[in-house]
């Protein structure tokens, strides 16, 4: 039978992982709010240029817009994913420490429940850093498409002429 410092050590690396976890859980909330106040400045966006005249620059303002709408959705839905798969493991390790514990007092043939438990909890944990990366990925192709329409808007009116000040 182990000592009770084997079981406490043995129940150290699912704690770390919850901790790892909380983490990821925190920044990946913070990139929810990110998400949301985007689409909020969208909408604020969208609704003053509807206020505005139909001029072709806001033409192309909207078609950006929208695809930004559709990214940004996009994202959300990789975020609430990546969200639900870290409390999911979360639940997991948490589950590996009382299995441990309950393995240890009872000596019960269960000795590969906690292995099984942790397996899949880190395979979740893992699924979770996945859906960041393509969130991430999805977030830089939306800024670099923002970036074009800027450098398009800039080169449109490099031709034209600007108006002097007069004193």
């Amino acid at each position: 039978m182990p000592t009770a410092f084997q079981i406490l050590a043995a129940m150290i690396t699912p704690a770390v992982l919850i901790s790892a976890c909380g983490t990821l859980v925190f920044s990946t909330s913070s990139r929810v709010s990110r998400v949301v106040d985007r689409v909020r400045a969208l909408a604020d966006q969208i609704e003053r240029m509807g206020q505005q005249g139909v001029a072709p620059v806001n033409i192309l303002r909207k078609e950006l817009f929208l695809d930004q709408l559709k990214r940004l959705s996009r994202r959300a839905m990789l975020l609430r994913s990546a969200l639900t798969g870290f409390y999911v493991a979360i639940g997991l390790f948490v589950a590996t420490s009382i299995a441990i514990g309950v393995v240890a007092i009872t000596n019960l043939e269960f000795s590969w429940l906690p292995v099984v438990l942790e397996l899949v909890g880190s395979a979740v944990l893992l699924y979770g850093t996945v859906l960041l990366v393509s969130e991430a990925r999805l977030g830089v192709t939306s800024t670099l498409k923002e970036m074009d329409f800027v450098n398009e808007l800039i080169s449109r009116n490099e031709g034209k002429s600007v108006p002097k000040k007069r004193a």
